[in-house]
């Protein structure tokens, strides 16, 4: 069905999300501005439906929020993935952004790793510490059991920088969960969970 609901609560938030890899209605609401901006253009680069529903303790300040969407989000892209039968597995994409050159290469390897390669000049774009972005790819790395490697070539405009990274990835899924043969890819037969 390459479909896949996950949840969350704690006393930091609650979250829930839906993911659907043939395509779908994108709907995100996690009370953070510019973070609804980079997961509607993720989901959009990677021609998936994608709802998100979290309310957090936006009070304090965003991180449990996003940190714990990309948890959600990582869970639900397992449960879609199924037992990653058919799927390309890898994917890569560079994305420009005016002045900037954004980067990512992933593999649904079940073997959780980050390497994020990024520095900005403004610590805030709304009310997202630009810092989260990172945060962002490692709890997705974890959840999902992928390697993530995300960098920004170079850039200058901190906006465009995470804007470019977050379509990155995007279009780097949309090649990963790509079903383009029958079997498991991998030499093992098997992708470790």
């Amino acid at each position: 069905m390459r479909r896949g609901t996950s949840e969350r609560v704690s006393a930091e938030s609650d979250i829930k999300v839906e993911v659907d890899l043939a395509g779908g209605p994108v709907e995100i609401k996690t009370g953070v501005g510019f973070f609804d901006h980079m997961l509607t253009l993720f989901a959009f680069q990677a021609r998936i439906g994608l709802k998100v529903t979290a309310k957090g303790d936006t009070w304090i300040d965003a991180h449990h929020t996003v940190e714990d969407t990309a948890i959600v989000l990582g869970a639900a892209l397992t449960e879609a993935l199924g037992d990653k039968a058919g799927i390309e597995r890898y994917g890569e994409s560079r994305v420009p952004m005016d002045e900037t050159l954004a980067s990512v290469v992933l593999d649904f390897s079940g073997r959780p790793f980050t390497v994020f390669r990024a520095s900005f000049k403004n610590p805030k774009l709304g009310d997202f510490d630009t810092e989260l972005a990172e945060e962002f790819f490692q709890g997705l790395s974890r959840s999902a059991r992928m390697t993530i490697h995300a960098e920004v070539l170079y850039g200058s405009n901190t906006h465009h920088m995470i804007e470019g990274l977050f379509k990155a990835l995007g279009r780097a899924v949309r090649q990963a969960v790509a079903v383009t043969s029958e079997g498991v890819p991998s030499t093992k037969g098997l992708i470790d969970q």
